[in-house]
């Protein structure tokens, strides 16, 4: 057999293998614990948008300052709210929290 002959079919089969793969990306929203309605509605659009693509997502919540002291209890409640508002179409890879100063969360799509 050729070896240039053998080269070739091997290069088209990884390129044909390459065509066929996925790549999934973790896409990341931040936010912040007091974050209004309409505008965790928006982000809560933006996440949709990502799951949609087959994209994972890191959900944060940073808190400054003071905001720390409430950290069970404002992140959490907005952590709630943005998996209520997701769970027709995403599962929790990772339950809310605490790193450092943030409330980390994984979604991904169904």
């Amino acid at each position: 057999m050729d070896y240039g002959k053998y080269r070739y079919e091997t290069s088209k089969k990884q390129a044909e293998a390459k065509k066929k793969q996925t790549v999934i990306e973790v896409k990341e929203i931040k936010l912040r614990p007091k974050t209004e309605k309409h505008d965790l509605d928006f982000k809560i659009k933006n996440i949709r948008k990502f799951l949609e693509q087959k994209n994972k997502v890191k959900i944060t919540v940073r808190f400054r300052g003071r905001e720390i002291v409430y950290s069970d209890v404002q992140g959490k409640e907005t952590m709630n709210k943005i998996t209520e508002g997701l769970t027709d179409i995403a599962v929790i890879i990772q339950e809310p929290k605490m790193e450092g100063r943030q409330m980390v969360m994984y979604v991904g799509p169904k």
